[in-house]
């Protein structure tokens, strides 16, 4: 009986029609570079410490091995699932403010300049990122959304 619900809701139209909303916004060029950008951002951002150089500071080496992470893994999702992960592209803009201010939050007032420098750039980069893979999804979802309504 179970599976018989399971199929049915399957077939919801409404669901179909966010199925192919997702896809066709997925199918955009833009959207497809944004997240291959996004997916080596996250792993810059992980990796960031050991190729700047500022391992001796390890909670702000944590705190970026996390974000960079959890940002590749986000990607990841919307990659793969974007009509149930759409919703979670504002946790990936945080987790991009997050990088930005982390050095002054974890490291303190005594941060060096390369790490600084380097999570600005990583952060802001992710933040663009993520707010270019929301608009592009909420923009084919509002154009599909528009097209039905009579």
């Amino acid at each position: 009986m179970v599976e018989q619900a399971n199929s049915t809701i399957e077939q919801h139209p409404d669901i179909v029609a966010l199925r192919a909303r997702s896809e066709a916004a997925l199918a955009n060029p833009a959207v497809q570079a944004a997240e291959a950008l996004g997916l080596l951002t996250g792993l810059y951002i992980a990796v960031s410490p050991w190729v700047v150089g500022f391992t001796a500071n390890g909670p702000l080496m944590i705190s970026n091995l996390i974000a960079g992470l959890g940002f590749t893994f986000l990607l990841v999702g919307f990659g793969s699932a974007f009509e149930r992960t759409h919703g979670m592209s504002w946790a990936a803009v945080g987790i991009g403010v997050w990088t930005i201010i982390a050095p002054w939050l974890v490291a303190g007032p005594t941060a060096a300049v390369a790490p600084i420098i380097s999570n600005v750039v990583a952060g802001g980069v992710a933040v663009l990122l993520a707010l270019t893979i929301a608009g592009m999804g909420m923009a084919k979802a509002g154009a599909s959304n528009s097209g039905r309504r009579r």
